[in-house]
């Protein structure tokens, strides 16, 4: 059904509900309406499409430094959904950039919360500060040491704030917490994804990563299939 056509409908739905009674059309149809123009996106859009969950992007294949009649600027870096990334593809601004917001935050809580104990600090960490040190780890994660390091302090920082824990060796803090190092959160990621594919359990990206090399046995059924043809 055309988008006119569901708007139409939608609105006559609307207005019988709101005739009989104090309810607003606004609040009837603005989570329907917002669902419709999701839906509708794609009509009429030649570019490729990619729709998150706030945000959308539009792309498409462009010649070296011009957009069909129009030449492009060159920039020495970029922003896009969040994450900073410069010509070289390097992450050192992306993790100083993180690293700057997550102690921002953590430094909030240090002046704003009285109490010190892990049932307070800890949930406040988990839901405000890690996940600026996370969001799209995956695609920035950090390529040098210093880096490494430079996002692991805002983390030894936030555990040294835990009462009882402040003369305690960052290991000593991450086993009475029950928690990684943000390396090794980093690296226990990478391992499922890598189990996730070589068990053909993301086989809906349609992307062919990797081939599971034939064993022994095999290779020698298929020699054996093949001289029987």
């Amino acid at each position: 059904m055309p988008a006119g056509s569901k708007l139409d409908l939608l609105l006559a739905k609307a207005d019988s509900i709101s005739d009989g009674g104090s309810t607003s059309r606004g609040s009837v149809l603005r989570p329907v309406l917002f669902n419709i123009s999701v839906d509708d996106m794609n009509e009429g859009i030649e570019s490729f499409i990619s729709k998150f969950v706030d945000d959308t992007k539009l792309g498409a294949y462009v010649s070296v430094g011009r957009l069909g009649a129009v030449w492009l600027d060159s920039a020495q870096e970029e922003r896009d959904l969040g994450v900073l990334v410069d010509f070289r593809l390097n992450m050192n601004q992306q993790c100083a950039q993180v690293a700057k917001r997550a102690n921002g935050i953590l430094s909030c809580i240090r002046n704003s919360v009285a109490s010190r104990s892990r049932e307070v600090i800890l949930p406040l960490y988990l839901t405000l500060v890690r996940p600026h040190l996370e969001y799209c780890v995956q695609f920035w994660a950090p390529q040098f040491r210093k880096d490494v390091e430079m996002l692991e302090r805002v983390q030894r920082r936030a555990k040294r704030v835990v009462r009882g824990l402040e003369h305690k060796s960052y290991e000593e803090r991450l086993r009475e917490l029950g928690l990684f190092s943000l390396e090794k959160k980093r690296l226990r990621g990478d391992l499922i994804t890598l189990y996730n594919f070589l068990k053909g359990d993301c086989s809906q990206v349609e992307v062919g990563l990797f081939h599971q090399a034939p064993t022994e046995n095999e290779r020698i059924q298929s020699q054996a299939a093949s001289r029987e043809i």
